[in-house]
């Protein structure tokens, strides 16, 4: 199988068995059968599921295809993460992360530092994370396109450079989905997501995994998994496996439609810091289009308003999108992102995720909004002077 469509309808499907679903449902199990000696593939339901198990191996094939990779899959994509960063780190050792990574990021820098491990930061943007390189480091973690600025650095390149000082490198490759980059092709040791973004694409879903090549770290991250108890349902598993077979489908339609939509916001007076990696003119289009695959560059696009106020207007007037965090849904949503603190944006900077919508109502939809917006604000400062003119 070398088609991306075909990979995802056929990923991790067990041998055909006659009379029996070709995806079996979920296996519901706190324990097992255990004669003997406490060996086999399924002994306690901390350690393994074979709902889990069928998962995995879905989206190893995505990952890594044609490679003998594991994937480990997590209650959350936040589980994912930490499980890499501390089953790989230790006091006296230095890793490097990213300065406009994912918000929680943060909270894992100050719990690092409270364990001895020493973290400096960059920006993503230029392959900055290199000039925080020494022969100290033992993690190099990247995030590319970031979120939610959608900086993109050289995968490839810092990969190298890590590996020449004897550091490990994982990468959070969320946003791009492995049908739109393979971070282990390129030199990563790990990829990492959260599964609740695109790879299920409902909004119904929390689920993280990490994939690696090399079988002793996915044994060390397995072992993380087991000791801390951060496993999925096999509800949730099982849900996620049923919704890979539309990820081909899904995410072509909205790296289609978010270009589309980039293109359309690009004269909008009132957008400044439009981003997004499609866009021939973005900062970051040029490495983009040398890692990321088949012109698939994430359904998020960025933008700026000019205050918080005409931010909620515009995200108020929208009537196809929700105003929801998270992204990579099948419905459109946006947000101010500001309202979360922790991420270093203006406060009427808006992050939008393009859903499976026809593109021309959502456009149409999001451009009516703007302009909703931008007479309330016109109309506000009529007012304002004419209330002073009176005075």
């Amino acid at each position: 199988m070398t088609g991306d469509g075909t990979r995802t309808v056929r990923a991790g499907l067990p041998e055909a068995e006659a009379y029996a679903p070709t995806l079996p449902g979920p296996v519901f199990a706190a324990h097992y059968h255990l004669p003997g000696d406490a060996v086999g593939p399924y002994t306690y339901g901390r350690d393994g599921n074979p709902t889990w198990s069928l998962l995995e191996r879905a989206i190893s094939e995505l990952e890594s295809p044609g490679t003998d990779a594991e994937t480990v899959v997590f209650s959350s994509g936040m589980g994912a993460i930490s499980a890499v960063l501390l089953s790989h780190l230790r006091q006296g050792d230095a890793a490097v992360l990213p300065s406009d990574g994912y918000q929680l990021l943060p909270a894992l820098v100050e719990r690092l530092a409270g364990y001895g491990v020493t973290v400096r930061t960059a920006p993503t943007g230029e392959d900055a994370q290199l000039t925080a390189l020494d022969d100290r480091t033992k993690l190099l973690w990247l995030e590319t396109p970031s979120n939610p600025g959608l900086d993109v650095c050289d995968i490839r390149r810092l990969a190298e450079a890590a590996h020449a000082r004897g550091a490990l490198v994982a990468v959070d490759n969320t946003l791009a989905t492995p049908l739109g980059q393979r971070p282990l092709e390129l030199g990563a040791d790990f990829a990492v997501a959260s599964g609740t973004k695109a790879l299920t694409g409902h909004g119904d879903v929390l689920l993280g995994y990490v994939t690696c090549r090399d079988p002793r770290l996915a044994a060390e991250v397995r072992a993380w998994r087991k000791t801390v108890g951060a496993i999925p349902g096999p509800m949730e598993a099982w849900l996620a496996h049923r919704s890979l077979a539309t990820l081909q489908l899904r995410v072509d339609r909205q790296a289609a439609t978010a270009l589309a939509l980039a293109e359309a916001l690009r004269d909008r007076p009132e957008i400044t810091g439009l981003r997004h990696p499609g866009l021939p003119t973005d900062p970051a289009h040029q490495v983009a289009a040398g890692q990321m695959r088949g012109g698939r560059f994430g359904c998020v696009v960025s933008f700026t308003l000019p205050d918080k106020e005409r931010a909620d207007r515009f995200l108020a007037a929208l009537r196809l999108v929700d105003d929801a965090t998270s992204f990579g849904g099948v419905r459109s949503t946006a947000e101010r992102r500001g309202r979360w603190g922790g991420d270093a944006v203006a406060e009427g900077f808006i992050r939008f995720s393009v859903g499976a919508e026809d593109p021309d109502d959502l456009i149409a939809d999001v451009l009516r909004a703007l302009d909703a917006a931008s007479a309330a604000a016109s109309d506000t400062a009529s007012d304002t002077a004419s209330d002073a003119a009176g005075g």
